[in-house]
């Protein structure tokens, strides 16, 4: 099985050279591809030892604010890694303070080593979604703020679909690699992740018993096009960004 540390450390080695400005558009697609591989396998093989050493890896849940501007588009990045690295998102939208300030929250729950996993990859994420919009003039008759809503839309579809992409990958390879061993034991790959999903589905049952679905926002900018491409060129990891609370990510 492999070990956490081991894991992250080369990740991040791999990821310091996708984002070196020296490095091509290739060479960095390259290095993401191997980052997003060696997480998904660590994420199926911390499942795996879970099966036998239960006490390795328990639900556990973590509540993420997001802070102004684009909270929300924040909030549909996160919720679309948690989702993909299996994981569950309950947006939280309250008024604080003597302005009543909105803020935007996002529960997330999971076992600990996707909660992990979470972290990394979208801490990493939002940072690069940030420098790259710094970089990028909508058109001159359009309202920035719409542009840069869409544009952050069409950077987390192709971040979500390259993470689902790779979680299937590594799932294939592992149940594969059980079928192929002279003995296999245990139950498949496929039928111990759909009890992790379950476990994790409860855990959010019990704490929001009557949750409800979020209604599907319209954005009317045509950046969507544009965060797309850098969405499919994202580097899946980095340096942790915004402000941490006591059990939080960064938002």
């Amino acid at each position: 099985m492999t070990h956490e540390p081991d894991v992250l450390a080369k990740v991040r080695k791999i990821l310091a050279k996708a984002e070196d400005p020296a490095a091509t558009p290739e060479e960095a697609e390259t290095y993401t591809a191997k980052a997003a591989e060696l997480m998904a396998a660590y994420g199926i093989d911390r499942a795996l030892l879970a099966e036998s050493m239960p006490d390795s890896d328990v639900v556990g849940d973590r509540v993420v604010v997001l802070d102004a501007p684009y909270a929300l588009d924040k909030a549909a990045l996160l919720s679309s890694v948690a989702f993909e690295l299996r994981c569950r998102a309950v947006r939280r939208i309250r008024y604080v303070g003597p302005r009543a300030t909105k803020e935007v929250s996002i529960h997330l729950f999971g076992y600990d080593s996707d909660l992990v996993r979470v972290e990394i990859l979208f801490t990493s994420l939002l940072l690069q979604a940030q420098t790259s919009l710094a970089r990028t003039d909508p058109p001159p008759w359009e309202s920035l703020a719409a542009y840069r809503r869409s544009w952050l839309a069409g950077f987390t579809a192709a971040v979500a679909r390259r993470l689902r992409d790779a979680e299937e990958r590594a799932r294939d390879a592992a149940e594969e690699g059980r079928a192929g061993t002279a003995a296999p034991t245990g139950r498949s790959v496929e039928l111990v992740l759909v009890d992790r999903d379950r476990t994790v589905a409860a855990a959010v049952e019990s704490e929001y018993p009557r949750l409800a679905t979020a209604r599907s926002r319209q954005l009317s900018g045509s950046g969507r096009r544009s965060g797309w491409h850098a969405g499919q060129r994202a580097d899946l990891g980095g340096s942790r960004v915004g402000r941490r609370r006591r059990g939080e990510l960064a938002g």
